[in-house]
């Protein structure tokens, strides 16, 4: 189904939702979630223009089955699957991916932090009809030997062969600035996020400033020619409600609001994680 829209736009310059919402068009993509969202494809269009819906479909996951995520669709659940140092088997995360859309998941993530990393993401895109989302940094930091070690060049070739797989959408944690760290110091739980904790200590140990904000516009630029939807990860969320609604907590934030507006001079669709763990009277905040 879905080869036939991508290979119809294959000359495209630009091939990202976002870029033909923009331009007033609306794509076969759009259509379907209208349908499934039992929303009018003008509204589809319009809201993945204004960059607050995301429809995650990279143009090499032909097998999807577009969904969208945003304030105008149903609320979505993502389940988590992936291997890790002790289990890795390509049967075993299919399995999960099975059992997870079976269940209801509207998207899935592979998490997988052990070997085989490349081959069993293969596996799940092949067999996945509904968006597949990574953390880059995982492939990343299993590639080199220590967490100082890592650099752009790594993950910049991380980030393109899994977007030439087809995943649909990355949670990149460009929003952790080495000034921002000391603002985590006094909470009880400090930094949860596995990827947040990975570059906090990189730029602790390297004494410079977190190199995927430094060079964002190299990681929006091979997300945009895949149409690859950015997932803002939120590395300074609170893990407990004690250290809801921090100094951190809202830095991070903000930074994530400037790299939005930057993505989408790409047109690259976004989303951004969060808020972690507030108590209820600060949702509507937050």
């Amino acid at each position: 189904m879905r080869s036939e829209w991508v290979a119809k736009r294959s000359s495209d310059s630009n091939r990202t939702q976002m870029h033909y919402a923009r331009k007033g068009l609306i794509t076969e993509e759009m259509q379907f979630v209208a349908k499934r969202e039992r929303i009018a494809p003008e509204l589809v269009r319009d809201e993945v223009a204004r960059g607050r819906m995301v429809i995650p479909a990279n143009v090499n996951h032909v097998n999807l089955e577009p969904m969208a995520i945003g304030i105008e669709s149903k609320c979505k659940i993502n389940a988590n699957i992936g291997n890790s140092a002790t289990t890795s088997n390509i049967t075993d995360e299919l399995d999960k991916l099975e059992y997870a859309v079976k269940y209801g998941a509207d998207t899935v993530m592979d998490l997988s932090t052990g070997g085989n990393i490349p081959e069993i993401r293969k596996a799940i895109i092949a067999n996945s009809p509904v968006p597949i989302g990574t953390v880059p940094i995982y492939e990343a930091l299993s590639r080199v030997r220590r967490v100082e070690d890592l650099n752009l060049n790594v993950m910049l070739e991380v980030i393109e062969e899994q977007a030439e797989q087809g995943v649909d959408y990355m949670t990149i944690h460009a929003g952790v600035l080495i000034q921002y760290v000391p603002l985590a110091s006094k909470r009880i739980t400090g930094i949860v996020s596995r990827g947040g904790a990975i570059l906090a200590e990189w730029m602790v140990k390297n004494h410079r400033q977190n190199f995927l904000y430094e060079n964002f516009d190299a990681i929006s630029k091979i997300l945009a020619k895949h149409d690859v939807t950015y997932s803002l990860g939120d590395g300074l969320r609170p893990g407990c409600i004690a250290d809801a609604s921090d100094a951190a907590q809202f830095a991070e934030l903000k930074t994530l609001g400037e790299l939005t507006k930057k993505a989408w001079a790409y047109d690259v669709q976004v989303m951004i994680e969060g808020p972690g763990h507030i108590p209820l009277d600060q949702i509507e905040m937050q």
